[in-house]
């Protein structure tokens, strides 16, 4: 098994985790999955930027965990969960976290991050 590689933020890949500063608030299929006044935002290169949810700001009972894992050479490996609403529909995938990211984005532990395209983010 190869080692996989670490990256490190850099001029040509920047990444910054700054407090968002703003009321954050996450629907899915209408539904009220987070909210929070403590995000953080993640800007990484020319990527569209990511609001990391404290996980204690999210209903966890709505929550389900994936099989799902991804690997990102700057921030680590990150686990998935699928969301199953109240109204029991379930949206795969829709959130993930990374629990042990690396230094460069240290500030992420313990938040979660949903796909645009599989829930409703409102920055206010």
């Amino acid at each position: 098994m190869s080692e996989r590689p670490v990256l490190e933020p850099t001029d040509a890949h920047p990444i910054t985790v700054t407090p968002t500063g703003r009321h954050v608030t996450v629907l899915v299929n209408g539904e009220i999955v987070a909210d929070t006044d403590d995000a953080l935002t993640l800007q990484e290169s020319t990527y569209p930027a990511v609001q990391y949810i404290p996980g204690r700001d999210v209903v966890a009972a709505r929550l389900r965990r994936s099989d799902t894992t991804t690997y990102c050479p700057y921030k680590g490996e990150a686990s998935y969960y699928h969301v199953v609403t109240e109204a029991g529909a379930t949206v795969d995938d829709a959130v993930w976290a990374y629990q042990n990211p690396y230094p460069a984005v240290a500030q992420i532990a313990g938040h979660v991050a949903f796909y645009p395209d599989k829930a409703a983010i409102t920055v206010a």
